[in-house]
């Protein structure tokens, strides 16, 4: 079959990729990533041009958890570098994965990681009001010393204890852009923008430097889909369809959603802001630049979301 002429951007959460969100052992993490990867071949036998971003917590708190154990011996990486491990590490795993998956169904497709840029705007509001929590937790105590001593901020995170919190500021652009359509033009499945991508900006035209920041991936796979013309975004997380009223005994799934209702459901507070709230404004966002539909389901279902036999689809 001919592929189709616009790609589609799978967006992988975190359970995706990783078991339980606990990061696991990089065995457990593999087999994780061919689940997800098996239901990307299917795409991709159907003739689909597709383009794969993720998420990368809890790797990345992962690796400044290592950051901190081995600060008296290395010096530590500064945020952003860690979002680039991520971005390398985690697409080896899914192109590797992928790679492998694509030779036993006999499709010679070659796919690539784009270790990506997102450009962002110093003056963002974010800035002045971090709000992403990372890395571990601390005592009270053990925070408000970091506070002191490094100029972090930190919050209490939900009786679980005390993080650091860093700016999240929106994605504008993406630097290796032309590269990335290069590669799908070639028709190869490209990998990219990875946890958002790493934030940089630009200090004078075309010059570019990272800042500690994280931006949030679900946006970040909007700027990426519509810099590719995807007509459609695929969102791939921990539910097989989004609720309202989600984890009550009033709780009601959606099967079609318009922008004109997500945006009411959204301003009535039904998808907070630290889980379905980043998705339903990626998918708005996406729609109103001129996106045809936005799929939102479980890895296990995203074959059976193609057929329009699970998920939520968002249309304007």
């Amino acid at each position: 079959m001919a592929p189709n002429s616009s790609p589609i951007v799978v967006s992988l959460g975190g359970n995706a990729l990783l078991p339980d969100r606990s990061g696991g052992s990089i065995e457990q993490q593999f087999r994780v990533t061919e689940t997800s990867m098996t239901e990307v071949v299917r795409l991709l036998r159907l003739g689909q041009r597709v383009v794969l971003t993720h998420g990368n917590g809890p790797i990345v708190g992962n690796i400044l958890i290592r950051n901190e154990a081995a600060a008296s011996i290395v010096p530590p990486t500064p945020l952003y570098i860690c979002g680039a491990d991520s971005q390398g590490g985690i697409g080896l795993m899914a192109q590797q994965v992928l790679r492998n998956l694509l030779r036993q169904a006999d499709l010679a497709l070659e796919v690539a990681t784009v270790v990506t840029q997102v450009v962002v705007d110093p003056s963002d509001p974010g800035f002045q009001h971090p709000s992403k929590p990372i890395g571990p937790f601390y005592s009270e105590a053990e925070a408000r010393a970091l506070e002191r001593d490094r100029g972090w901020t930190v919050i209490e995170d939900c009786g679980r204890g005390w993080r650091r919190v860093v700016p999240s500021p929106d994605p504008l652009r993406i630097v290796e852009i032309a590269s990335i359509r290069a590669l799908i033009d070639a028709g190869h499945v490209v990998i990219a923008a990875g946890g958002g991508g790493v934030p940089v900006v630009e200090s004078s035209p075309g010059i570019y430097r990272g800042v500690e920041a994280v931006i949030d991936k679900d946006l970040a796979s909007v700027v990426l889909a519509r810099a590719v013309g995807a007509h459609r975004l695929v969102i791939v997380t921990s539910v097989d369809r989004v609720a309202l009223d989600y984890n009550t005994p009033r709780q009601c799934e959606l099967e079609t959603l318009t922008v004109d209702d997500a945006w009411r459901y959204l301003e009535a507070g039904q998808f907070p802001a630290g889980s379905m709230g980043p998705k339903i404004l990626g998918a708005i966002r996406f729609l109103e630049g001129g996106g045809e539909e936005v799929l939102i389901t479980s890895p296990a279902k995203l074959g059976e979301a193609f057929a329009g036999r699970a998920g939520t689809r968002i249309v304007r």
